[in-house]
């Protein structure tokens, strides 16, 4: 498989469910409480959980490292990741991707290159985003070459207008979709709300689907980012999402740093697959 296949082909479902693995504060992080070993069996415990919860896909992030580097993250967060990807991986048998946050592109496309998972996350892939690290600028031109160098079979999914951020310039959102896909080049886009669980507006969905459609970008898959539930997930399907990337409503009591709910993941799973046989 080549770096540019189609995103939607890495996954068993035509519109994937993908589940969020949060990871607790690692080593370094203000946060951090000590224990390596519970770290990782806590992310390889939600892993498995959301597998036989039926998921498509895996995304493996740093959630609990805040205050997030705004840019570059140091080695040793480097290393943590790597370790925990690499355990995952063998734990389960599903695609994973790599958020490395708040925006290490570079260190994501080395992770995923390194160990095997498949696609990543970029916050800010194009343009420039105000947030509480600080103005933050896509580094497309980087990532792209990166992945050219290391000759890695890595997907990369983009944000457009990314949660927990402001743009700055234009905030014109299918434009922003489109400059991402054409001149960022990335193979998907992700639409989300304005911040982790929020729901995201089905009308920005839209305004992106029919964006791209317009400019002949109909086979780059757009993803609903944020605030997906059980009650939601056909909605956002609905709208003409080719997929959605879930965290918080997974989790016991809705809680975004608590583990995974077997029940949860049974009921949005089982709401996601109902939309497709419907369909």
């Amino acid at each position: 498989m080549t770096a540019d296949r189609a995103v939607l082909e890495r996954f068993d479902s035509d519109r994937p469910v993908i589940g969020m693995v949060h990871l607790p504060p690692l080593p370094g992080a203000p946060a951090f409480e000590g224990d390596r070993q519970a770290l990782r069996a806590r992310a390889l415990e939600d892993a498995r959980r959301l597998e036989a919860g039926g998921v498509d896909g895996i995304v493996l992030e740093n959630f609990g490292d805040s205050p997030f580097y705004p840019d570059n993250v140091p080695d040793h967060v480097v290393a943590e990741l790597t370790a925990i990807a690499t355990a995952l991986t063998d734990a389960v048998d599903l695609p994973v991707g790599i958020n490395v946050l708040r925006n290490d592109a570079t260190a994501a496309v080395s992770i995923a290159a390194a160990t095997g998972t498949e696609f990543v996350r970029v916050n800010v892939h194009v343009g420039t985003a105000a947030t509480d690290q600080g103005l933050i600028e896509g580094r497309a031109h980087e990532t792209l070459r990166l992945r050219d160098r290391l000759e890695a079979d890595v997907s990369i999914l983009a944000d457009v207008h990314v949660k927990h951020a402001t743009p700055v310039g234009d905030d014109d959102i299918e434009r922003a979709a489109i400059e991402t896909v054409e001149r960022g080049k990335t193979d998907g886009v992700i639409v989300s709300g304005p911040g982790t669980g929020a729901d995201t507006a089905l009308e920005d969905v839209e305004r992106v689907v029919d964006a791209l459609d317009e400019r002949g970008s109909e086979e780059t898959p757009v993803f609903v980012g944020s605030g997906v539930t059980a009650e939601t997930v056909g909605d956002c399907l609905e709208a003409g999402a080719d997929g959605v990337i879930v965290g918080t409503a997974l989790k016991r009591g809705c809680e975004t740093t608590a583990p995974v709910s077997d029940e949860r993941v049974a009921d949005l799973v089982g709401a996601a697959r109902e939309w497709r046989s419907d369909e």
